[in-house]
């Protein structure tokens, strides 16, 4: 039997007295069947599909909450809307706890029950025409306001308005608006990495007044608060995009103040500058000439590149003078079973002076994607990957450490990033000899050669405050969504990298990243 839309069933063993009520309803173009008793309407429920239910709570026989029980056996996801002349708060709580979809208080008039109604039936209709409309003003503005010259908060302001309109739209597929937002996305990135290349050199070098970069979060949002007798947590989630770290803040809002801010990313936006950067509080030239011993040579990966970054944070204290009450606690969490362990004995860190501590999985997520079938098959999109991050997040020992801090007293948590992640989507042929480097988004070597309209060329690292390798070393940093494919095995390696998620370039999504304050409302 095909389903009728807007399909009403009314319950109430004094239905005739609802007479007008109804016919309001039918005008209105809703279909109201009606039913004198509980046993009635359970019946019909069994028989028939029903988009909305008013209950009435006292009947005759099977009294309303009965009734209600009685249905969600049958439908549980059918709205019911209890109408009672009883506002008694025990029954507001039974009938909420037996998952009651709202209420109506006796006598009710036309306009509450079409209300209701609106909300039930048409409600996502009328948001998404809403939010269709906004999104269409507000990329009007957008587009209106790259004609005018932008600084870095402008950027930022960009960046944010994009990505709650991204997760916005995620909630509406049905408006068919997921390639403007691409769209959008990719044209405001292509601005955006213009405007990087032509300010980067000139903020790193105090030239012009820019952001706050990688090098400066440790003394700008966590030495302040080490004044402060409490103990502070600094986490540092490895390739945390702001729409990630959105999601991650609505789960965490009832136990936390939060505020929020944000830096730039140094390039390449890759944990080996960017978290080494964060640590000591230097740029990576910085950190080659002042601390050799800890810059360790070989390929940018963790396991040689990121040993050192308690040691780094220990000697940006050292420089800035400031001691800690006792031993700063650094911990580094790679794996699931270790970050249990962590949780556990988290709450005994609230007697540390200052936790610094590294959670990998987010970055993890991101390169095992790259060659993982089954985790493309489960995040094919931005919003597919937002979602399984969400979904990792609810389920991990990071949200119950952060649930066990919000118990805590005198404690501060400074959350962020080292860098995000942009979804690639055109390969760029990139030559070089066989010590060049390997990274998808940056490379660097002695003979590396690239389109300069889809990658920045950086002939002299100091400029950008590079190590120089010990020798005469090129890089090459992406823009956009491009990634570096080589000549050889090009057509495979090109679709095999095509929508993954990577770092390493220029990008709002990799560069543009919250700093996280929290502060338990308990």
């Amino acid at each position: 039997m095909e389903k009728l839309k807007n399909k009403i069933l009314w319950v109430d063993d004094e239905i005739e007295l609802l007479r007008s009520n109804i016919l309001f309803l039918e005008d209105k173009g809703y279909f109201v069947e009606k039913a004198t008793n509980g046993e009635d309407a359970v019946d019909m429920v069994k028989e028939k599909d029903f988009d909305l239910i008013f209950l009435d709570e006292m009947m005759a026989g099977m009294g309303g909450l009965k009734t209600l029980a009685s249905i969600k056996e049958v439908q549980p996801n059918v709205p019911v809307v209890m109408v009672t002349k009883n506002e008694t708060e025990s029954l507001m709580e039974d009938a909420i706890g037996a998952k009651i979809s709202d209420y109506l208080l006796k006598p009710v008039n036309p306009n509450q029950i079409l209300l209701v109604c609106k909300k039930f039936l048409e409600g996502k209709r009328i948001k998404g025409e809403t939010v269709s409309r906004d999104y269409i003003q507000e990329l009007n503005k957008i587009n209106m306001s790259m004609m005018e010259p932008l600084d870095y908060n402008d950027w930022i302001k960009i960046n944010s308005d994009l990505t709650q309109w991204e997760m916005e739209l995620d909630e509406h597929p049905e408006l068919g608006l997921k390639d403007t937002v691409l769209a959008t996305r990719k044209e405001c990135n292509a601005e955006f990495c213009r405007f990087f290349e032509r300010n980067y050199i000139e903020w790193i070098h105090g030239k012009k007044e820019g952001p706050t970069f990688s090098n400066g979060i440790v003394e700008k949002y966590v030495l302040p608060e080490l004044d402060n007798n409490k103990s502070v947590f600094f986490f540092v989630i490895d390739c945390l995009r702001l729409d990630q770290w959105m999601l991650m803040e609505k789960m965490l809002y009832d136990y936390f103040k939060i505020s929020k801010d944000f830096h730039y990313g140094i390039i390449p936006s890759a944990t080996p500058y960017a978290r080494n950067s964060i640590f000591s509080g230097l740029y990576p030239s910085e950190i080659e000439k002042h601390y050799p011993e800890l810059f360790a040579k070989g390929e940018d990966d963790e396991n040689s590149k990121n040993n050192y970054e308690k040691e780094f944070l220990q000697k940006l204290l050292d420089r800035k003078r400031i001691k800690l009450r006792n031993e700063l606690r650094y911990v580094k969490i790679l794996d699931a079973d270790f970050g249990k362990g962590i949780e556990n004995k988290i709450s005994s860190f609230s007697n540390t002076h200052l936790n610094a501590i590294v959670v990998n999985f987010v970055d993890i997520l991101a390169h095992n994607r790259s060659d993982n079938a089954v985790l493309k098959e489960i995040a094919p999109d931005e919003s597919a990957y937002r979602s399984l991050t969400q979904s990792w997040f609810e389920h991990s020992s990071l949200f119950n450490m952060f649930k066990i801090l919000s118990q805590q007293k005198d404690i501060k948590i400074i959350v962020t990033t080292d860098h995000g992640s942009i979804r690639c989507m055109r390969g760029s042929k990139v030559l070089g000899d066989r010590e060049t480097s390997t990274n998808l988004r940056y490379k660097y070597g002695r003979n590396v050669k690239i389109d300069d309209r889809q990658a920045i060329f950086i002939r002299n690292p100091q400029d950008y405050k590079l190590p120089k390798r010990g020798g005469i070393v090129n890089y090459v940093v992406t823009k956009e969504d491009f990634y570096f494919v080589y000549p050889t095995d090009y057509h495979y390696y090109l679709s095999h990298y095509k929508n993954t998620f990577q770092h390493g370039g220029i990008s709002m999504e990799e560069l543009i990243l919250p700093v996280i304050t929290l502060e338990p409302k308990s």
